[in-house]
C-alpha cells in the first residue's frame, strides 16, 4: 500500500533526509587513504545520535551497523570493517535515519583520487542517470518511466550493467514502503506517481554486468566479474511538473572539493 504524505509530514522528511545529508557530509570531510570503514561508520553514528535521531539501517532485519560502506566491486550493504581505504578506491556510502517518526535515506559515491578514467565515467553516469530518473518522476507519471530513464542511459548509452535484484523504494514512517522503483523497466508502466509520494531513488549501475551475488556475510553484494560498482540515491517527493528533492549533494561536494584525498568536479 502507497502512503501519501500530508505537507507536514514531507516537511518533517525533509528534516530526516537533509541530516543524512550532513552526515554523509561529515564523512565526506573525514575519507582519505588510511582510514577504515569501521571509522566512518562509528563517526556516523556519533552523528546521527548527536542530532538526536537514531540510524535507520542498525539492527534493521539483524543488520549491525549505522551505514552501508561499499568498496570498489562492493555493490551495496557492505560491512563497515577493518580494511584500510586506499588511493583509487570508489567508496560507496548509504545511510538512513529515523527522526521524528519518518526515515531519510541517501546514498552517495567517493572517489579515493587518483582515479582512473573509467571509474570516473562509471560515477559521473551513475549520478546522472539519478538526475534523469528524478526528471520523470513527476504526478500523471509511472515508476516505469524512471525506471527506463536510469536503465536506458546506463545500459543503452554507455553499456554499463544496471542491477536488477535491488530496487528503490518508497519510504515514509517505515524504512521500505511502497512503491519498488527499480532502475530498469519500461515506459508507462508500474504504480502511478501521485502528489505527496515520498520515494527513494538509488542507480546502482556496475562497469561491466549487472549480474550480482552475496558475499558469505549474507549482506554484502558484489559484482559477478569483480568489476568496480557505483551507488548514489536521493529522497524525493513526487509534485506537479518536477520533483521536490528532500536531500541533497551541496555539501558532500563542497567537502569533496575540501578534501584533497577526493576526486571532485567529474
Amino acid at each position: 500500500m502507497v502512503h501519501i504524505k500530508t505537507t507536514a509530514e514531507v516537511e518533517l522528511m525533509r528534516e530526516s533526509a537533509l541530516l543524512v545529508s550532513q552526515t554523509l557530509s561529515e564523512l565526506a570531510s573525514l575519507i582519505k587513504p588510511g582510514i577504515t570503514t569501521s571509522m566512518l561508520d562509528k563517526r556516523a553514528e556519533e552523528f546521527i545520535l548527536d542530532n538526536k535521531a537514531v540510524p535507520s539501517f542498525k539492527n534493521y532485519k539483524g543488520y549491525p551497523f549505522a551505514t552501508c560502506i561499499s568498496v570498489n566491486d562492493a555493490v551495496v550493504h557492505g560491512f563497515p570493517n577493518s580494511n584500510i581505504i586506499k588511493e583509487g578506491d570508489l567508496v560507496s556510502v548509504d545511510v538512513g535515519v529515523f527522526k521524528n517518526g519518518f526515515h531519510g535515506d541517501s546514498a552517495y559515491t567517493f572517489g579515493l583520487a587518483p582515479v582512473v578514467e573509467e571509474h570516473k565515467l562509471l560515477m559521473q553516469v551513475t549520478r546522472q542517470s539519478l538526475y534523469l530518473g528524478i526528471e520523470r518522476a513527476h504526478v500523471g507519471n509511472r515508476v516505469g518511466d524512471i525506471s527506463n530513464a536510469i536503465q536506458e542511459f546506463a545500459e543503452r548509452n554507455h553499456h554499463m550493467g544496471v542491477v536488477r535484484e535491488l530496487v528503490g523504494h518508497g519510504l515514509g514512517r517505515h524504512l521500505h514502503e511502497d512503491p519498488q522503483v527499480p532502475n530498469f523497466g519500461k515506459k508507462g508502466t508500474g504504480a502511478k506517481l501521485k502528489e505527496n509520494m515520498v520515494i527513494a531513488i538509488e542507480p546502482m549501475i556496475n562497469l561491466g554486468t549487472k549480474d550480482v551475488f552475496y558475499d558469505s556475510d549474507g549482506w554484502t553484494v558484489r559484482t559477478r566479474d569483480g568489476k568496480f560498482s557505483a551507488h548514489y540515491e536521493h529522497t524525493i517527493c513526487i509534485k506537479k511538473g518536477k520533483a521536490d528533492i528532500l536531500s541533497s549533494f551541496d555539501g558532500i561536494i563542497q567537502q569533496e572539493k575540501l578534501n584533497s584525498s577526493l576526486m571532485s568536479d567529474y
